[in-house]
C-alpha cells in the first residue's frame, strides 16, 4: 500500500474516503459546461505528452517484470507502450473531447395526460468503478469517457501495469486540475491489494456503477460479489463463418487479419467456421498457418490441412488470447448460427458472404452485442466505431450493449413541466 491506503485503517474505509471524494467533484463535474470539460481532456492530452518520458519508464518497468514473470506474448503486447502507442491514447482523449456532449440532452418529449409535458433529459450516472487487467490504455480511455460524460471515476488496474496506470493517471489528473475541474473526477486506487476491489464491489451507495474489463474469472468474481450494479464486459469468443458464397480472397483477408493483427484483443477471432460448400477452405486454412497460428479443428477441418490439431471440447469455449484457433467445417448457414448459439460470449460474430439473403439472416438471428457482414471482428471498437473511445464491449442486455462509451454512461431523468396540475 502507498501512504494514502497505509493511513486508513480498512479496505472499506479506504474506499468510502475515496467514494466521498469522487461523488464530491462529480458534483461539479454534473453542473460544468460542454467547453469546460472538453477543455480538461485536451489538457489531459497535453498532460501525458508531456510527460511520455516518466510514463514510457514506467511502463518500460511493468514489461520487465510481465517478462520476468512469464507472461504470455500477447498479454505483453496489450501492455507495452511506446511513442507512438501514447500519442495514441492522447489523440484518442482529445478525440473524446470533440464528441458532442452527451449530459442535458433531451431524449424525448410527449404531453401527459393531464396536460403536463414530459420531457427525459440525459444525465450522469455518478460515480463509476471501473476494474480492469494489463492494458495502460484502459486507464486513459475510461478517465476520458467518464470525465466528458459527467461521471467520476473510480480506477483500478491490474498489477501487471501498475507503474504504468500511475504515470498516466498522474498526467491525466494534472492536466483535468489545471483547466479547472478537480483532480478527484479521476481517481486510481493507490493499492494493489485484493481486499480493496472487494470493498469497491460492496460499496452500494457510494459507487454507482461497476464495470469489469479483463478475463473471465475477473469478471465471473465481479458478477459474484458486487453489491453494485455491473456493466459486464465477458469475454471476446469471437467467430467468423465464411459461408458457401463467399468471396475467396475476401474471406482469406477478413480471416487473417480478424485473428492475426492483434491476437491478444477481446474482438480477435477465436473460431473460424468455414462452410462444407466453400470452394477455398484449403487456401483459407493453409494461408492462416503460414501466419504463425496454430490451428485446432474438427475432424472435417483436419482433413483439409495436415497442420490442423484435434480440437478438444474445451477449445470451442476458449479465448486464447493468442495465435491459436478453432476451425469448424460446417453444414450451411442454420449449422454455423447453431454452433454460434451454443458457444458464443455474445461479443461479436461475423459472416462473410456475398449472398445478401444469409447476410440479412446472420444479421438477424445472431444474437450478439456486434453482428458483421464482411468485415473483420478486429473491428470491436469503440474508436473504429467513431465512438472516440470505450469503456469495453458491454455483452449483456441491460442498460447497453456493444462498445460502451458517453451515451452508456448516461441514464435518464423525467423532467415534468406542469401549469398547476393537482391529481384528483
Amino acid at each position: 500500500m502507498n501512504d494514502m491506503s497505509s493511513q486508513i485503517d480498512t479496505p472499506e474505509k479506504l474506499i468510502e474516503s475515496l467514494a466521498m471524494a469522487g461523488r464530491a467533484a462529480q458534483r461539479m463535474l454534473a453542473r460544468a459546461s460542454d467547453a469546460k470539460k472538453a477543455g480538461a481532456l485536451r489538457a489531459a492530452a497535453s498532460a501525458i505528452r508531456e510527460d511520455t518520458s516518466a510514463i514510457l519508464e514506467a511502463n518500460a518497468e511493468d514489461v520487465s517484470a510481465g517478462e520476468a514473470n512469464g507472461l504470455s506474448g500477447a498479454m505483453l503486447d496489450r501492455l507495452k507502450l511506446d511513442g507512438d502507442r501514447l500519442e495514441a491514447i492522447a489523440v484518442a482523449i482529445e478525440n473524446v473531447a470533440s464528441l458532442p456532449d452527451p449530459v442535458g440532452e433531451e431524449i424525448d418529449r410527449s404531453q401527459a395526460p393531464a396536460g403536463m409535458t414530459l420531457v427525459r433529459r440525459r444525465i450522469p450516472i455518478g460515480l463509476i468503478g471501473i476494474i480492469y487487467e494489463s492494458r495502460p490504455n484502459v486507464t486513459a480511455d475510461a478517465a476520458a469517457l467518464c470525465l466528458r460524460s459527467g461521471n467520476a471515476a473510480l480506477l483500478r488496474g491490474g498489477s501487471e501495469a501498475v507503474h504504468s496506470n500511475r504515470a498516466l493517471h498522474a498526467a491525466f489528473a494534472r492536466g483535468v486540475e489545471s483547466a479547472g475541474l478537480p483532480a478527484d473526477s479521476i481517481q486510481l486506487l493507490p493499492t494493489q491489494d485484493r481486499a480493496a476491489v472487494g470493498a469497491m464491489l460492496k460499496a452500494a451507495g457510494l459507487i454507482d456503477m461497476i464495470v469489469p474489463r479483463g478475463g473471465k474469472g475477473l469478471v465471473a468474481r465481479v458478477q459474484a460479489d458486487a453489491r453494485v450494479p455491473v456493466l459486464a464486459h465477458l469475454d471476446g469468443i469471437c467467430h467468423t463463418y465464411i459461408h458457401a458464397a463467399a468471396d475467396p480472397a475476401m474471406a482469406k483477408d477478413i480471416a487473417i487479419n480478424a485473428k492475426m493483427r492483434r491476437t491478444g484483443i477481446c474482438g480477435a477471432m477465436e473460431t473460424l467456421l468455414v462452410d462444407a460448400a466453400f470452394p477455398a477452405a484449403g487456401d483459407v486454412l493453409s494461408a492462416i498457418a503460414d501466419a504463425g497460428c496454430e490451428l485446432r479443428g474438427n475432424s472435417r477441418a483436419q482433413a483439409i490441412d495436415d497442420r490442423v490439431k484435434p480440437a478438444s471440447a474445451e477449445d470451442w469455449d476458449t479465448e486464447y488470447l493468442d495465435a491459436v484457433l478453432s476451425v469448424a467445417v460446417v453444414d450451411g448457414l442454420d449449422d454455423a448460427m447453431e454452433h454460434i448459439a451454443a458457444h458464443s460470449s455474445g461479443h461479436t460474430d461475423a459472416i462473410v458472404t456475398g449472398d445478401d439473403a444469409a447476410a440479412e439472416r446472420f444479421l438477424a438471428e445472431v444474437d450478439s452485442a456486434i453482428v458483421m457482414h464482411n468485415a473483420s471482428s478486429q473491428f470491436a471498437d469503440g474508436g473504429e466505431f467513431g465512438l472516440g473511445a470505450e469503456i469495453g464491449i458491454a455483452t449483456g442486455r441491460l442498460h447497453a450493449r456493444g462498445p460502451v462509451a458517453l451515451e452508456g454512461l448516461t441514464t435518464y431523468k423525467w423532467q415534468v413541466l406542469g401549469q398547476g396540475q393537482a391529481r384528483s
